[in-house]
């Protein structure tokens, strides 16, 4: 008997998914629950287990987008497992036990597999040549799994290699590449914003010396206590739900013809993933500790670096938080992420001259930006707004004692 196997509904709003990798081939005898392949939706990346033990017949390819309830693999529940064959987690104990194979063998076995799609896209992000890895997979097949650990170290070949790959880089080839289901809805949606919004930017700039004296001080403490890092997106992220209270225009929705206004603050942060820019969200972030901000922004970065998010902990976000300075940028204008009305843009630090109390001092100061819905949100709100953050983050102690 043959077991259709159809994709499952993962939220209301998607439609169709992307084969990103088949962990079992065709012909393959799978246990049950055993996870059979990767999809890819316009959101995040979720596994597929098989619902029956058989020989597994796949009916698409990697890289196929497929509609949600389409029959995508069927197993034969009526084939017997092979004689001798191991359980799935019988298999993970061998593999431990497996000796290590010396360099030659690993290249030889490399040779006869290749990346899957979704390994070679993060490969290309990183910078990393496939022949510098040994895939885990069936034949030396490169995962996703090995992409994700691979260091950009490995990519480091002899100077032969490097001059060769110099002409390369000079060459008039060019190749085309199918978009993701998540590039595709980022760029949706970014035209939406630009299109459908009265989107304007407001700038201000930060004197970050308080806060970065208070790093300085208490990050070893701060750290042996909370066991994570102090940084800087917890005070940004406490700053901004402070000025969320004060100016509840730029924590609404437009809805129809009506505005729907939050007495919570959950803060999207735009996170850069292998598969491209996601934006899970910190719940409640007005109700927690530096601590607890900074655990929950680890965590939910861990989880977009291995692509494991859920949907829910992206979508909801009442307005977003998004730091640009990390890659160095200096300035820059920052789309706002629908269905939200504001969104701020953090940049690079740089000492530059300023004058205080007439004086003039060298000060590491950061441009900050606010790009917003200038339907609902006027001027004298988005302005005094930024200038709320920057007093919040100039001053930090009106933090902790909310004025």
């Amino acid at each position: 008997m043959a077991l259709e196997i159809k994709v499952p509904t993962v939220g209301e709003s998607i439609t169709e998914v992307t084969v990103a990798q088949w962990l079992k081939k065709d012909g393959d005898y799978v246990e049950m629950d055993e996870v059979i392949c990767e999809l890819e939706s316009d959101k995040a990346t979720f596994e597929l287990n098989a619902e029956a033990a058989g020989v597994l017949k796949t009916m698409a390819g990697e890289g196929d987008t497929i509609a949600v309830g389409a029959v995508i693999c069927s197993i034969d529940t009526t084939a017997k497992a092979p004689a001798g064959a191991a359980s799935p987690k019988e298999t993970s104990a061998v593999k431990e036990e497996k000796p290590a194979v010396n360099e030659a063998a690993s290249k030889v076995n490399y040779a006869s597999g290749t990346p899957s799609p979704a390994a070679q896209k993060i490969l290309d992000e990183k910078g990393v040549k496939p022949a510098a890895l040994n895939g885990s997979g069936k034949d030396g097949r490169i995962t996703k799994e090995d992409a994700l650990n691979a260091s950009a170290s490995v990519s480091k070949t002899p100077a032969v290699a490097v001059e060769t790959a110099s002409h390369v880089a000079f060459s008039r080839e060019s190749r085309s590449e199918k978009m993701s289901n998540l590039r595709k809805t980022v760029a949706k949606r970014l035209v939406a914003a630009k299109n459908e919004t009265a989107m304007l930017t407001t700038f201000n700039e930060v004197d970050m010396k308080p806060i970065m004296d208070i790093r300085k001080k208490y990050k070893d403490a701060f750290k042996d206590k909370h066991e994570i890092g102090l940084g800087f997106m917890s005070f940004f992220t406490k700053a901004v739900c402070e000025a969320l209270r004060e100016f509840p225009a730029v924590n609404s929705y437009i809805h129809g013809e009506e505005v729907e206004y939050h007495d919570f603050c959950d803060i999207s942060i735009a996170v850069s993933a292998p598969k491209g820019l996601v934006v899970p969200v910190i719940r409640n972030a007005e109700s927690l500790s530096l601590a607890e901000i900074e655990k929950e922004v680890a965590r939910l970065a861990g989880k977009a670096r291995d692509n494991k998010l859920s949907i829910e902990e992206m979508t909801g976000g009442t307005f977003t938080l998004t730091n640009g300075g990390v890659f160095g940028s200096m300035m820059s204008t920052p789309i706002i992420n629908p269905p939200q009305s504001a969104i701020l843009g953090m940049h690079n630090i740089v000492e530059r001259a300023v004058v205080v109390n007439g004086e003039i001092v060298i000060r590491p100061m950061m441009y900050v930006a606010l790009s917003y819905d200038h339907r609902i949100i006027d001027g004298r709100e988005s302005v005094s707004f930024l200038v709320k953050v920057k007093q919040l983050l100039e001053d930090p102690i009106r933090l902790m004692l909310g004025v």
